[in-house]
């Protein structure tokens, strides 16, 4: 399975769910770094993403060459992480065949209802569950 973890700004939730990922899966999956720039692919890259690439162009070629996309809600929403999620990017990742697991955390004029606030690491274990779910599904 090819997981693409997709973030952008200072890359510290895909570095968090990059290295969650690696750590509970292993090498047992491929994990692919994208996001809005250099930075945040580096820290996932870091975090042991196999491969990262960087801008949208990466994005708009790779996420439809995942079997699933993991990162923040805002990853979907034109013009979120200040400005570097582009209509376009928001579009073919939302658009993606693929399964998509999201956080739901989103900063501006977006409120999420019905949520509970829970604290980042307990939101990226959750992720993390419903991943191996997904890759229960995929191995059959």
């Amino acid at each position: 399975m090819r997981i693409a973890v997709i973030d952008g700004q200072g890359g510290g939730i895909g570095k968090h769910i990059t290295e969650k990922l690696r750590k509970e899966l292993g090498e047992d999956v491929d994990i692919l770094a994208l996001a809005t720039n250099a930075l945040a692919t580096s820290l996932m890259l870091k975090a042991g993403a196999n491969e990262g690439a960087s801008g949208e162009n990466a994005i708009l070629y790779n996420c439809r060459r995942v079997d699933l996309i993991v990162g923040p809600v805002g990853i979907i929403v034109p013009n979120a992480l200040l400005g570097e999620i582009t209509p376009g990017m928001a579009e073919a990742i939302y658009s993606s065949q693929v399964p998509k697991i999201l956080l739901p955390i989103l900063r501006g004029d977006v409120e999420l209802v019905g949520l509970q606030g829970e604290p980042l690491p307990h939101l990226i274990a959750q992720l993390v569950e419903r991943v191996k779910e997904q890759l229960e599904k995929f191995n059959r």
